[in-house]
């Protein structure tokens, strides 16, 4: 399943308390902010009913309480700390397997099973960038 494209700014005031309260948050809210101003549904496609969430912050271990905003399309907005899902999957072995990266009670699928429809452009482009790099070497 892809991953939502939809995105919203990051209501940054509003965003700073809810940094500054939560047990486990960073101890400079605003540095936390700092690197991007925009956030994208890290969800997999979902219907018009379910709200989109991001990630604002993962607090320490022993609080084990994600700090998501949580936004529909009319960018109405709300921030929950919610427990992080306790779904696994295990790979190949018993011993090795991928933790769910949303929070409890999420929509849909969990996140193992997302896919970032831009990786694969990323990758090809990389990919392109090498074979240009090398028949370039080639000429030479």
């Amino acid at each position: 399943m892809l991953q939502c494209t939809a995105y919203t700014e990051i209501p940054e005031i509003d965003a700073l308390v809810a940094l500054t309260v939560m047990e486990g948050g960073p101890d400079q809210p605003p540095d936390a902010l700092a690197l991007c101003d925009f956030l994208l549904c890290e969800l997999g496609e979902h219907d018009d009913q379910a709200e989109h969430a991001a990630q604002l912050w993962t607090a320490e271990i022993p609080v084990m309480r994600d700090l998501w905003l949580f936004w529909t399309d009319t960018r109405t907005y709300r921030f929950a700390e919610l427990p992080p899902c306790p779904a696994t999957a295990h790979a190949d072995s018993v011993t090795r397997a991928q933790a769910c990266m949303f929070y409890v009670g999420h929509c849909a699928h969990h996140s193992w099973q997302v896919t970032d429809p831009l990786d694969e452009v990323l990758a090809e482009r990389a990919r392109a960038e090498v074979q240009r790099i090398w028949d370039t070497r080639g000429e030479t």
